[in-house]
């Protein structure tokens, strides 16, 4: 057990209120653009990106530069020039701009900042010299104590005392520098070394010995190098590092406290996940062990995985709606030395299996406080504190001895068909998809663009870590946490204040800004009402028959302009480039709908076990109802074509998983001999080679019949034909026809968001349009309400009209009590259908279907 020190205060180690309040417009955004170049020089730039020095919320009062020998500390506002470029940042954010002195510039590569705009510390080697500038004072909050040492040609020393001032917003208030500490040949030497060996470790990461996967934690794979991808593999602290050189200063968090938006820039982010990896160091992490992470989305999410990787820990997130019991397998199975929950009701999880983990050693805690203190329970506070003794050169040396082709992340599968599956990635999974994924999305380094997105999908499921966590850092993104009730509804609040440049949602997301918006327009004037019908009719016909033009009509332009940017702005969507969508299946219905308001979403296709994104679409790759085109510097091919040219999907790349953690049956099951993934999907590539998917493998439907019947097309029809419908499900495996369940269209309960029994507008809608007065589901279930049935029965058999052939007709169907729900066990965490717990616990529905056929 490690001792815990006494607290100085009980405040939290972010930033708190009283910083900085929302920009003009509402919006938390800090760091900006400049004038673009090529995209290929962009990305390769060394220069540093403007700022505008807005929002950011805490940084030290003044910069302190030593020299080796000679040099003593710098008055504020004094230039120096000096040969080397290692220079100790004690900040970044705020404040006037710092215009470089002429000795102080360097060329410019297109698209960096002319001279005379915002710049940041240059900590690129070769630079010529550089300027410490009396920075204005941060405004008060709490922060770290200290923030320890920065590492690698960064901070060597650097810690923050903020006094905190409830109820005052300063505009200006000072922070002082304690514990400064001078840069030294020894110190000096002691950063530069580890990171010369962490260069040399990432290129030399293939030897002959090893294969294409492993199923231990510390092993090593073989990457799957492609001539056409020329990066070599790194490291994620090599990513950050670099990041740091062009991002520094940039803001890389946004948080609310009270009701305030507060800010953490790249420089800070770096120091605080440092400080957090000695901490795990201190509370014994083993290498190849893990930290599990158990919590919404928030800045301590992002500090304890990178921390955790740093410090040669395996990152593991558990999903927050997990049971104990699947915690306990996740943990257990992961050997988690170290736990972190942001609740008490997370706690108590923890508190309930800690007995049945050998491996773990403490909990640490982030939202909410312990109820009482424990032993080995920490405050995300107290244990910040905790390895403040820990030797820099003791961090420096595990980041320097790690290899690319090593496992820094585990994803766990939901467990739709069984125990969840630890999906173990690389550091250069990581590093590499972060990089060329997001390229393929059009996402854009800061150097052109700062991308900014709002992080409220589970971490814990890889779509939304590749995207919020690690290509934040590659591109110097910065990243909005919204509230934790934000798919009860706070989400959109939490856009109109942010104006995203781009947004990722599961479908079931976009579907239910859809629903809102059609409540919203139900209960409108009848002129509102017209108006935005039309609009959305002229600019989906737009959309559909010409959807690479970017010649508008004047009818459309007007559209826009008179009703849908009005709308996308009240949505947060004002400023969206770029909306994205994956993790299921979408309707065509959903679609159209978003093309109507011009909002094109653009579908990825990938699993864990290929780090995310696999296929993307993009402006520039965009075709309906498809997943895109493949990345490049990855491979795909169709096994098993049928006549209409339908295989399975086998993939081949960098974004390769490393293999299943403990399972080598599964791991030899998904990866064939030569590298290739086989994900058990079908889909077809069109002569473009864009990508669409057709369903799984594994839920084809075999009638009694022999026919084979995917699901997905069908149910989606059905949803389509009949718009009260929420969830449809297929049945007929092994069955002489096929059979549906249904559920209606329902409000949600704002606490637990699970299903109520009141329709939802939409419902209401279509129930007044066919002569039903029902405004419940139980209404329409338990009087077998005559106007909605028939309406049903009425779509189904349109469905089936447009079949293929009889063996795809649906011949029975019943309406459910209630809508599926991750509660109710019919979805997993990521709102996917858990076919076979569906099956189980309406056994007796589906029985009945076919027990009348018997009689």
């Amino acid at each position: 057990m490690v001792k815990k020190k006494k607290k100085k205060t009980s405040a939290s180690f972010l930033p708190s209120p009283g910083g900085p309040g929302p920009l003009p417009g509402g919006g938390p955004r800090g760091g900006n653009s400049v004038s673009p170049g090529s995209a290929e020089d962009l990305c390769q730039q060394t220069a540093s990106p403007t700022r505008t020095g807005r929002s950011l919320s805490c940084l030290p009062s003044y910069v302190s530069i030593t020299q080796v020998g000679s040099w003593g500390s710098v008055p504020c506002g004094s230039e120096v020039s000096r040969a080397t470029p290692h220079l100790q940042p004690q900040g970044g954010l705020g404040g006037s701009p710092r215009t470089p002195s002429p000795t102080a510039s360097s060329p410019r590569t297109p698209g960096t900042a002319a001279a005379g705009s915002h710049s940041h510390h240059a900590l690129a080697a070769g630079a010529e010299g550089v300027r410490a500038l009396c920075l204005p004072p941060c405004p008060g909050g709490r922060f770290l104590t200290r923030l320890l040492p920065g590492g690698p040609k960064c901070v060597c020393k650097l810690s923050l005392n903020l006094q905190y001032q409830q109820g005052v917003r300063p505009n200006v208030r000072s922070s002082s520098l304690t514990d400064r500490q001078t840069l030294t040949k020894e110190s000096l030497s002691h950063t530069l070394e580890p990171l010369a060996q962490e260069k040399a470790n990432d290129v030399q990461v293939d030897g002959p010995e090893e294969a294409l996967w492993t199923t231990r934690a510390d092993g090593r794979v073989r990457l799957r190098m492609d001539p056409g991808c020329s990066q070599l593999p790194y490291t994620v602290h090599r990513m950050f590092y670099e990041a740091l050189d062009k991002y520094g200063d940039l803001s890389a968090l946004g948080f609310k406290r009270q009701d305030k938006w507060e800010h953490v820039t790249y420089f800070q982010y770096y120091l605080i996940a440092r400080k957090a990896a000695k901490s795990f160091l201190k509370l014994g992490l083993e290498r190849a062990h893990s930290v599990a992470i158990l919590g919404f989305n928030s800045p301590e999410w992002f500090f304890a995985a990178v921390g955790t990787v740093f410090a040669g820990g395996i990152v593991t997130g558990i999903y927050t709606t997990s049971s104990p019991e699947a915690c306990q397998y996740i943990a257990r199975d992961s050997r988690a030395n170290v736990i972190v929950v942001d609740t008490q009701k997370q706690l108590e999880k923890i508190l309930k299996i800690w007995k049945n983990l050998p491996h773990l050693k403490a909990v640490v805690m982030y939202r909410e406080p312990p109820p009482k203190p424990m032993a080995n329970v920490y405050t995300m506070e107290e244990f910040m504190e905790l390895g403040e003794d820990v030797p820099e050169e003791a961090l420096d040396a595990i980041i320097a001895a790690q290899q690319p082709n090593q496992c820094c992340a585990l994803v766990y599968t939901s467990g739709t068909t069984g125990n969840p599956k630890g999906v173990m990635l690389s550091q250069d999974n990581i590093t590499w998809t972060a990089r060329y994924g997001s390229q393929a999305g059009d996402i854009q380094p800061a150097e052109v663009q700062q991308e900014v997105v709002v992080s409220y999908l589970p971490l814990s499921h890889i779509a939304a870590q590749i995207y919020d966590l690690w290509t934040g850092i590659q591109w110097g993104a910065q990243v909005c946490f919204a509230e934790p009730d934000a798919l009860k509804g706070s989400l959109v609040n939490t856009l109109r204040e942010v104006e995203p440049t781009s947004h990722m949602g599961v479908p079931r997301v976009w579907e239910k800004i859809m629903e809102r918006i059609q409540e919203v327009a139900a209960q409108s004037g009848f002129i509102r009402r017209k108006m935005l019908l039309w609009a959305m009719s002229v600019t989906l016909e737009q959309n559909l028959t010409c959807p690479h033009s970017d010649l508008k009509p004047f009818t459309s332009r007007l559209a826009d302009y008179l009703v849908l940017a009005k709308v996308r702005q009240a949505l947060g969507f004002a400023k969206c480039q770029k909306s994205f969508y994956g993790a299921a299946p979408m309707t065509a219905e959903t679609q159209h709908f978003f093309l109507g308001l011009n909002i094109r979403l653009y579908a990825g296709y990938g699993l864990s076990e290929t780090t995310g994104p696999h296929f993307m679409s993009s402006p520039y790759n965009y075709r309906l109802y498809s997943s895109g085109k493949v990345v490049p510097g990855c491979r795909v091919k169709l096994v098993g074509e049928d006549a209409e040219g339908i295989g399975e999907i086998c993939l081949w790349g960098r974004t390769i998983f490393m293999g299943y953690l403990n399972m080598e049956d599964k791991t030899s099951e998904a990866i064939d001999a030569e590298g290739w993934l086989h994900t058990g999907d079908a889909g077809r590539l069109d002569a473009d080679g864009f990508l669409y998917i057709t369903g799984r493998l594994k839920e084809l439907i075999i009638t009694a019949g022999g026919e084979n019947v995917p699901p997905v097309p069908i149910e989606e029809a059905v949803k389509t034909e009949v718009p009260i419908i929420s969830n449809a499900m297929l049945v007929g495996d092994q069955r002489k026809f096929l059979s549906m369940l249904l559920t209606l269209k329902c409000t949600l309960d704002p606490d637990t968001s699970d299903p109520t029994d009141n329709l939802s507008e939409q419902a209401l809608e279509f129930c007044q349009r066919v002569g039903s007065r029902a405004t419940t589901v139980s209404e329409i279930v338990g009087r077998r309400d005559q106007a909605v049935y028939q309406a049903i029965e009425e779509g189904i058999q349109r469905v089936n009209s447009n079949a293929a052939a009889r063996p795809y007709h649906i011949q029975k169907w019943a309406i459910l009590e209630r809508d599926f729900s991750i509660s109710g066990g019919e979805l997993g965490p990521t709102m996917k259908l858990k076919r076979l717990t569906v099956l189980e616990k309406y056994k007796d529905i589906i029985d009945s279907f076919y027990q009348e056929q018997r009689k």
